[in-house]
This record gives structure tokens, C-alpha cells and sequence, in this order.
């Protein structure tokens, strides 16, 4: 993206507001300071598709910093695979790629969440699928980078996907590459292949118990939570008679 030189050139005329805006003001701010203190200050005015770039750049790894640290802390195995995706996918190098890496740092400590950042994103994006799905793509490459994905990486995936009004028969097809359908039903459960038939079991009622409908109606939620807690339900009925018929279960 030679769009990056221009913006460190000088000073950026593009109105980026939201969780976005503070990203993108935290790390080429700096660097807008700098250029004042060395009185090399100049106005830069960004085409349409240079501004759309720099949206996409920031939403892009600000997402995956927080989808990369739902487990604690980002893996060398998580960063590897980011750092493929701006090397292979986004042919990003030297200074483009540090600045891409510099917003995936300023976003593990913002407090914006996941959500905040995939909404502003949706909304730029909304008549792009291509770009939409190549992001849920990479979140399904990096939520897998450990050999595992675990049940909060793929409720912040399944998020992204209701956010982006992405059909799930889609998205489906997308995680499949990723995680065979048995081995996804285990995920689902927060259990394991070599789990007895009585721990599996428990874990699936504990689930089915705080998923319920009922519960989450008593807890008078806001409606978008209850339709993700709906779905998330639905799903781990689906993944446990998977289960049960993988293994033989009555």
C-alpha cells in the first residue's frame, strides 16, 4: 500500500471518527507530531480509494488484535499467521507492514472491543463481500493457528459473521477448511476427542443450561444478545447429537 509513504509524509486530511479513529490517531499521530517538531508538516489529501485503504488497514488489525488475545495473550503461532496475511495476503512490506503491526499493537490496549470495531468496519464495507469475507477468512485462519479453536474464539467469529450479514451456510463452507465438522462439535463444547462420554455429557448440559432461551429471557438482555445467545443454543444441540452419533450414543 503505497498509500502508507503519503500519510507518514505529512499530515492526513481524512475524518475517521469511532473506535477506528482513535486507533489510526494514536499511531500516525505520532507521526504527524514528529513532522511538526521538524517543521516538515504537509497537508496530504487522500483520494476515495486511498482513504478506503486506510480504513480497511486499521479495522483489519485492529480486529485481529482482539480476536487474537481472547485466550490471554496473542501466540507466536497467532502472530506468524498474521504476519502472513500482511506478507502473502496484503503484500505489505517494509514501513507498510510496520505500520499495520504498530495498529495491531495500539489496539490490544484499546478499550474498544471486538464488536465496536467490526461494526465500523461492516459499515464501510457493507457492498464489499469480497472484502468481508476475506476477513472472516483470516479471523478463521488465526482463531485455528494453535491447532485448536476455542469456544470464545468462535463466538467472536460467529459475531463477525452476524455483523457482517453474512449468510451461515457460507460461512460454514469457510470454517470447514479450518475445522472438520467433528472436531468443530467437540470446539463447540469446550471439549476434547479423548473426553469420557460422562464429562462430554456435562458439559453439554452446564452449556444447554446457561444457552437456554428461558435463562436468558430472565435476565431481560438486550435483543441482540439474545438472538446470538438463540443461535449459540441451536448450536450446541446440533454439536452434541454429532457428537452422540460419532460415538455411538443413545
Amino acid at each position: 500500500m503505497g498509500t502508507i509513504g503519503k500519510i507518514v509524509g505529512g499530515t492526513i486530511g481524512l475524518a475517521l471518527g469511532g473506535p477506528l479513529g482513535a486507533i489510526a490517531g494514536a499511531v500516525f499521530g505520532h507521526v504527524f507530531d514528529s513532522n511538526k517538531e521538524t517543521g516538515q508538516q504537509e497537508h496530504v489529501r487522500l483520494s476515495m480509494m486511498e482513504e478506503t485503504q486506510v480504513v480497511f488497514l486499521v479495522g483489519a488489525f485492529s480486529m485481529l488484535a482482539k480476536l487474537a488475545t481472547v485466550d490471554g495473550k496473542v501466540s507466536d503461532a497467532e502472530l506468524d499467521t498474521i504476519d502472513s496475511f500482511a506478507v502473502n495476503d496484503l503484500k505489505l512490506t517494509g514501513h507498510s507492514k510496520e505500520v499495520a503491526f504498530n495498529l495491531f499493537n495500539a489496539a490490544l490496549n484499546s478499550p474498544a472491543s471486538f464488536n465496536d470495531f467490526a461494526m465500523q468496519f461492516y459499515y464501510q464495507f457493507q457492498d464489499q463481500p469480497k472484502i468481508l469475507e476475506m476477513m472472516i477468512d483470516i479471523f478463521e485462519r488465526v482463531s485455528t493457528a494453535d491447532g485448536a479453536r476455542s469456544v470464545v474464539a468462535e463466538t467472536i467469529i460467529l459475531s463477525a459473521v452476524r455483523i457482517f450479514n453474512m449468510d451461515k451456510s457460507r460461512f460454514n463452507r469457510y470454517s470447514s477448511q479450518y475445522v472438520s465438522f467433528e472436531e468443530g462439535s467437540y470446539e463447540i463444547l469446550g471439549c476434547k476427542r479423548e473426553d469420557s462420554d460422562e464429562k462430554i455429557k456435562k458439559q453439554y448440559r452446564k452449556l444447554v443450561h446457561s444457552y437456554h432461551p428461558d435463562k436468558i429471557e430472565s435476565q431481560g438482555l438486550p435483543d441482540e444478545f439474545r438472538k446470538l445467545a438463540e443461535e449459540k443454543f441451536r448450536e450446541i444441540q446440533s454439536a452434541y447429537e454429532s457428537i452422540k452419533r460419532g460415538r455411538g450414543l443413545g
